[in-house]
Formats: C-alpha cells, structure tokens, sequence
C-alpha cells in the first residue's frame, strides 16, 4: 500500500471510486475532471491517494486558504476498509498542511454517514457543537448527486 499525492493522472480512478461509495455526495461541477484539475493546480501537494497494485483503493481532497485546512471527499473502498488506510491518508494530508504552515484543519460529514461519523471520532477529531455552518450557492448548476447503491 503506498499513500502518496494525488495527480490528475489519478482522476479517472479516484472519480469511480467516488461513485462506488453508497451515500458519497459528487457535485456537478467542482468534481468534475476541470472542478478537481482546478483545486489540484491550487493546492498541489495537499490532496492523497492510497495505491494497492496500481488500483486507486482511497482517496482525500485536501486543501486551504493560508489559514486553515479542509478535508473534502475523504474515502476508502469498502473491500480495503479497517486497515488503517483512512487514518493513513489523513496523517499524509496533514504533514502536507503542516508544512504550508496550517495549523488547524477542518472537515464537514455528514450526518447520516454514521460509517465516517465514527471513523472521525475514532481517530481523534472533535466535533464541534458550538457554532453553526452556512453555505450560500454561487452557481445553481454545481448540483450535489448522492450515490443511492
């Protein structure tokens, strides 16, 4: 198993591993093949792949603003989970950050993802009660899709 940086190269992959995971939210437009090549171009060395065999097996969109990290799309296949993968690839995405000079990092689950709600507390992370998160859509055409199988 090796985690390392993601590349464009690992789309095609990393995207039909996101459609594999029941429940993964996928947006129209910023996870599209021109929605991730933009991120990576902002953020080179941040996001990570687990590789087993040539096959992309997990993945993580990591990036930040200069001031505080966030994690996107964190997944592993469900046929390579409970080995140590995820947290993995978390750790990988955070000495990235570590060395851009971020010093907190945060992520978003959602609340039915009781599988990644507990992974998250598992690992060490808090959740944090004491504020609210707001979004507002810049473009109507950005949809969400949620895998159903």
């Amino acid at each position: 198993m090796v985690i390392r940086e993601m590349t464009m190269e690992d789309y095609e992959q990393v995207y039909r591993l996101w459609k594999k995971i029941r429940g993964f939210g996928i947006r129209s437009i910023d996870d599209s093949r021109e929605g991730v090549e933009r991120f990576l171009k902002r953020n080179p060395t941040t996001s990570v792949v687990a590789e087993e065999d040539g096959r992309i097996v997990g993945s993580i969109l990591c990036g930040h603003d200069g001031r505080r990290g966030c994690l996107y799309h964190v997944c592993v296949d469900e046929t390579h989970r409970r080995r140590g993968i995820g947290k993995a690839m978390v750790v990988k995405a955070m000495e990235a950050l570590k060395a851009e000079k971020i010093n907190k990092v945060c992520l978003i689950a959602f609340t039915k993802n009781d599988i990644g709600n507990a992974f998250w507390n598992t690992i060490g992370w808090t959740e944090r009660e004491d504020l609210n998160y707001y979004d507002f859509v810049l473009n109507d055409a950005n949809i969400t899709a949620f895998n159903e199988s």
